[in-house]
C-alpha cells in the first residue's frame, strides 16, 4: 500500500495541516489514472495514448493545490462558502500549472475539460459531445466513480454498486462509448479492485506526484 503521507512528510514547505489534504489529492489522482488506463485499453487505445492519459489522470486536479492553500488560510466559518465559490476555478488553475510546467497541451486540455458533460451541462465551457477532448471524456467517468466511492466531509463513500447506479441515473453526462467500456470492465472483473486502483503506482505516475509537492509548497 502506498503511503502518500510519507511521500510528503519530509517537505518543510507544506504545513502539517495541509499534508493530509495533499495526500488525499495524490491518492485520488492515482485512482483516476489507473481506472482511465483500464478504460483506454478496453477501448483499444495504443500504449502512447495510455501513457498520456495515465499522466493526465494523476494531475487532473492539480489546480486544487492552489485552492487548498487559499481555503486553508481562511477562517473555518467561511470555508464552505469559499469552497463553493472557487472550486470551479480548479480546472483553469490546473491548465495553467501544467502548461507552465511544460506538459503537452493535449494533456493540459484533457485536464481543463474533465468536468464537461457529454450533454453540454458541465464546465468550464459547456462543451457538448465530441467537442469535448476524447481524453477528457474518459477521465470524466473515472473521476466521478472515484469521487462517489470515496469519503467526503459531507458524506461517507458509496459502495461500488450504488456508485454505478448513480452514474447510470446520470448517464447523459458521459460519452456512451466510455460508459459502456467502464461497465464491461466492471462486470467482467466482478467489480473493481479498489486497493489496486488506489495503490498501484508505476514510475511514470510516481514522477507526476512531485508536482503536487511543488504546488502545495508555494
Amino acid at each position: 500500500m502506498v503511503n502518500y503521507l510519507k511521500i510528503i512528510s519530509d517537505s518543510e514547505k507544506i504545513s502539517d495541516g495541509m499534508k493530509a489534504l495533499v495526500s488525499e489529492e495524490m491518492h485520488h489522482g492515482i485512482e483516476v489514472s489507473n481506472l482511465a488506463v483500464k478504460i483506454a485499453r478496453e477501448l483499444g487505445e495504443k500504449d502512447e495514448f495510455c501513457d498520456r492519459i495515465a499522466i493526465a489522470g494523476v494531475v487532473h486536479d492539480i489546480g486544487k493545490m492552489e485552492l487548498t492553500r487559499h481555503l486553508f488560510s481562511k477562517n473555518t466559518d467561511t470555508l464552505v462558502i469559499e469552497h463553493i465559490k472557487y472550486v470551479r476555478f480548479h480546472t483553469e488553475y490546473s491548465y495553467k500549472i501544467l502548461m507552465q510546467a511544460g506538459y503537452p497541451e493535449d494533456i493540459a486540455k484533457a485536464v481543463y475539460y474533465h468536468h464537461e458533460n457529454y450533454d453540454g451541462s458541465g464546465y468550464p465551457d459547456n462543451l457538448r459531445g465530441d467537442n469535448i477532448p476524447w481524453m477528457a471524456r474518459i477521465i470524466r467517468a473515472c473521476d466521478v466513480f472515484a469521487a462517489l466511492t470515496s469519503d467526503r466531509s459531507y458524506r461517507k463513500a458509496f459502495d461500488t454498486k450504488t456508485a454505478i447506479d448513480i452514474m447510470i441515473d446520470e448517464v447523459a453526462d458521459y460519452d456512451m462509448r466510455v460508459f459502456l467500456a467502464f461497465q464491461r470492465i466492471f462486470h467482467r472483473e466482478n467489480g473493481f479492485d479498489r486497493e489496486m486502483l488506489r495503490n498501484s503506482v508505476n514510475e511514470l505516475q510516481s514522477r507526476q506526484l512531485e508536482l503536487f509537492i511543488k504546488e502545495a509548497g508555494h
